[in-house]
């Protein structure tokens, strides 16, 4: 279609190919390149293209368009005539290529006519066109050139087009994708991320693929519609969304109302509220009224207070009542006067059952009220949006008391004076509560040694006891008596005659004996045998307490149980060390730790065969360790990669610090280190089956309860020596057990509570395995055996699943919550009860209530000699099929469950066994 001549460059330049203007069809003149040379052998005429730049292109498609003469039309042309041309390409940087260099152009194709024409086609003005395509890949320069070389044909170029294809501009899942240049390849795809249009948010990465024919393919992820607006546009008035996940705007729910377009949550009508944990979609709601009929019990000094709910909950059900409590002390002089009252709170001794804020329901008693006072109480109704301020101030309902007169509190010191043989004299305080007037004393005492005992009263605040025997000790108690009874008895006081010393002051003393007095009536030979026996055991104290500390200091670092014995004459003294885990951080050298507990590995003795996976600090690898004098051995080794820091290097040997304390059958076995040599290396033993969970997972069913009570027995083996060592794993999960050809669990990965103790906060917030560890220690860090107790049931859980992920999908906050609600993971499919019920008891939230590893271990040894108890699982036994019914009666079953206390009340309905049981329905 260009007007002008196109001036291409040919070869040669003369008798070759020519540029002719020529008729078409409709007589409209085209121009086109011509050669027909077919009476001529050995024809090479060549044409070149201007220089095509390449717009960004990797792969171009050339169409040409050429009429063709039949060689069987031209007579005496035989061996000469072609009816093929060739098709050639040159990239290139730049236009300033003036001639043609055959050498350098990569030849595309060689291109045949589906039609020619003859001579008398000419003369009839038919046109016969051939249209071919060929496609180019072109990506190494910013242009290139095209040629044609006819060999002898009689051919005429009406049309060459050269293109490339786009995947167009297109809008998917609210996402923009731009006009994308297809792949290099046929079969290459070009992966585009999309932008996110106006008003919206990526919900997951968009994605789609341009192929090669410029078609838009595999559309992924997508945008959401940001809060207040939707695909069809802005929310109206009166309409809200809150959120970019919400489906669309919803309408205003009641009390509530916006005004403007785009709203993202609705305001509330007046006198209405919203509570700043209420979501957009609830209604607005109301303070609750008063509580109603308050009444109030008098018992002395405590006081019973019974309400009804308000008449109005405001719309809401998170209703709860608090109690305030005010007292009127004993009016002074100046309030006489006045005609008033010293009104004030009530001290903290007050006791509310079950609570003073918070409740939920309409009883609370108050005790430890002080006698003979006038009490006020304040019950006050609350909800959500009982906030103060705009929502105004919570409803409340009082009542006003007066306690009645109680009995004493006990009394709390007792003083011996003017102790003689047969005598001593008591004084003690008044009751630190008298609730009223105090009308006598009551002293009960007896020898230490007899449990008879005599009683006396007296008016005051002292006595004097007679009639005792010498060198003796005595208990005593008092108590005080107002109208209202005696209070308690004061805890119990010792005092011996013939001495003014107390001995002790301590409620308990049960098989405790006197202490051994000297006064007048002692003659001087005991007198002398008591010095020196006092002497004596002073001295052997002394002996006892340096030799124990200086052995202390000298065994801090040691790993090996010992026993020292030490002999002073005729007495022997044996101490026993413990062996107790050594923190390695506590060392300033790293490498003083790691040389106490790890053996040095010669390099030359470690024989590496492959990679087996990455650790933290580098490869991990599986190799054959060759000690001399010793067999060969499998072994894993860990190694350190380069270019690493102090730290690095001082955190990846305190492992092997840790692990080099340990020798237990069901603990990873360090075998050495290499720090003498780069890299640095940890060398332990090697278990073939690797992690226990990825294991399970692989040959899930296929090992029987019995086969799994014994891997959770080496697990709690292991565990149960951390504990006796005073370690805590803190992340014991099925991940870090490993297990090797025989089945056996080790306990592995020591490494967690190196990062806890180097950053605490960094750890909490990203390192702690929140779905295997305690609460105590989620919620205050409070990591100890317990918590470990705790991660064992949680593994317990996973072995018996075969390797399903504790909680499944919930997130981590999902899990604390439900948790602290008081849920516990199920029993997985076919668990035996008593597996399950040894769960819980792992998960209480007490953890002074969870079993001891040694514990554990007893019950699983139990198990496995009397597997007879583990047949029937929690499933089996929820639905009664005939195969349990055959071996539980109904109160096994109902002990199972936790309901044994309704055997009676079944058998009186006739209920006798599981069989008529099945029977039961739900109402």
């Amino acid at each position: 279609t260009v007007p002008g001549e196109l001036k291409w460059a040919a070869s040669p330049s003369e008798g070759g190919w020519e540029e002719v203007s020529i008729m078409d069809e409709k007589n409209i003149p085209i121009r086109t390149y011509q050669v027909c040379n077919v009476l001529q052998p050995n024809q090479n005429n060549w044409l070149r293209t201007d220089w095509i730049p390449r717009s960004g292109a990797q792969r171009v498609y050339v169409e040409v368009k050429f009429t063709l003469r039949d060689c069987n039309s031209l007579p005496g042309v035989t061996g000469t005539c072609k009816e093929t041309f060739n098709l050639y390409y040159h990239e290139s940087n730049e236009d300033r290529e003036n001639f043609i260099k055959e050498s350098s152009f990569i030849k595309v194709d060689t291109v045949a006519a589906d039609e020619s024409f003859t001579q008398v086609d000419v003369g009839d003005r038919i046109m016969k066109l051939n249209t071919e395509v060929r496609d180019v890949k072109v990506t190494n320069r910013k242009g290139f050139y095209l040629a044609f070389q006819d060999v002898g044909a009689c051919i005429a170029l009406v049309s060459v087009r050269v293109f490339y294809k786009t995947c167009p501009l297109t809008i998917r899942n609210l996402a923009t994708f731009p006009d994308t240049v297809t792949g290099a390849d046929t079969s290459s795809l070009v992966e585009v991320r999309g932008s996110c249009v106006d008003q919206s948010e990526e919900r997951e990465e968009p994605k789609m693929y341009c192929g090669a024919d410029g078609e838009w393919l595999v559309p992924i992820g997508g945008c959401l519609c940001n809060a207040g607006y939707e695909e069809k546009g802005t929310c109206s008035a009166g309409f809200y969304k809150s959120g970019s996940s919400d489906a669309g705007c919803s309408k205003c729910p009641p009390h509530s109302y916006s005004l403007r377009e785009g709203a993202t949550v609705c305001d509330c009508h007046s006198g209405y509220f919203r509570a700043d944990s209420d979501p957009p979609s609830m209604a607005c709601s109301q303070p609750p009224s008063a509580p109603q009929q308050l009444i109030s019990v008098v018992n002395e000094t405590s006081v019973l207070l019974e309400w009804s709910p308000p008449r109005w909950l405001g719309g809401r059900s998170d209703l709860s009542y608090s109690l305030e409590n005010r007292s009127t002390s004993q009016p002074d002089a100046q309030h006489v006067a006045s005609g008033s009252q010293l009104c004030q709170p009530c001290s903290s001794d007050v006791l509310f059952s079950p609570d003073q804020t918070g409740l939920r329901g309409t009883r609370v008693v108050v005790s430890e009220l002080r006698a003979h006072t006038h009490y006020t109480f304040i019950v006050q109704a609350r909800n959500g949006v009982s906030q103060g301020g705009s929502a105004g101030a919570a409803q409340t309902v009082s009542v006003s008391v007066t306690t009645n007169q109680a009995a004493p509190s006990r009394v709390s010191s007792v003083q011996a004076t003017d102790v003689t043989r047969h005598t001593l004299s008591l004084s003690w305080q008044q009751p630190d509560q008298p609730n009223g007037v105090i009308l006598e004393y009551e002293v009960k005492f007896y020898e230490k040694r007899e449990r008879s005992y005599r009683i006396m009263r007296t008016f005051s605040r002292n006595a004097e006891i007679t009639g005792l025997n010498p060198l003796t000790v005595y208990v005593f108690h008092v108590r005080a008596r107002t109208a209202a009874g005696y209070g308690e008895f004061s805890t119990p006081f010792e005092f011996a005659t013939n001495s003014g010393t107390q001995i002790s002051t301590v409620a308990c003393f049960a098989g405790s004996h006197p202490f051994p007095l000297i006064g007048e009536g002692v003659n001087s030979a005991f007198l002398l045998l008591s010095v020196s026996g006092v002497g004596i055991l002073l001295l052997i104290s002394a002996a006892v307490l340096i030799i124990s500390r200086r052995y202390a200091r000298a065994h801090k670092r040691t790993r090996h149980t010992s026993r020292r014995t030490f002999t002073f004459e005729n007495f022997t003294i044996i101490i026993t060390g413990v062996k107790i885990y050594v923190d390695p951080f506590t060392y300033e050298d790293p490498d003083q730790a790691i040389h106490e507990f790890a053996k040095e590995i010669d390099v030359s003795c470690i024989h590496i065969e492959r990679v087996i996976g990455m650790g933290e600090f580098g490869e991990v690898c599986s190799g054959r360790l060759r000690l001399h004098g010793k067999r060969e051995v499998y072994v894993a080794i860990k190694s350190l990669k380069a270019g690493y820091s102090d730290k690095q290097r001082r955190d990846f040997l305190s492992e092997a610090s840790i692990m080099g304390q340990f020798d237990h059958p069901n603990i990873i076995r360090l075998e050495g280190v290499v720090t003498r040599c780069k890299p640095l290396m940890i060398v332990t033993e090697y278990m073939e089956n690797g992690s226990l969970d990825a294991f399970l997972r692989k040959h899930d069913g296929q090992f029987t309860v019995i086969q799994l009570v014994g891997m959770l027995r080496g697990i709690a083996s292991g565990m149960k020596y951390l504990s006796d060592m005073s370690y805590v794993h803190r992340d014991l999960a099925a991940r870090n057990i490993l297990v090797n050809s025989n089945l056996v669990c080790k306990v592995s990965d020591f490494g967690l509570s190196r990062v806890l103790e180097d950053d605490p906060e960094a750890a909490y917030t990203t390192r702690i395995p929140i779905r295997w560890t305690a609460p105590e220690a989620i919620a205050y860090r409070k990591f100890t055996t317990a918590s470990d107790v705790w991660s064992y049931g949680i593994v317990m859980w996973e072995v018996i699943s075969y390797g399903e992920r504790p909680y499944w999908d919930m997130n981590n906050q999902d899990v604390i919550k439900a948790i602290e609600e008081g849920y516990r993971l199920p029993a997985p499919m076919d668990c035996p009860v008593v597996l399950h019920q040894l769960m819980l008891d792992c998960w209480e939230r007490d953890r002074a209530e969870r079993p001891t590893f040694s514990q554990i271990l007893n019950m699983l040894d139990k198990l496995i000699r009397n597997p007879g108890t583990l047949p029937c699982p929690e499933v089996c036994v929820s639905v009664l099929p005939e195969v349990c019914v055959s071996k539980w009666s109904l109160c096994e079953w109902l002990q199972s469950i936790g309901l044994e206390r309704y055997t009676e009340t079944l058998a009186a309905g006739g209920y006798s066994s599981l069989d008529n049981l099945l029977a039961l329905t739900h109402q």
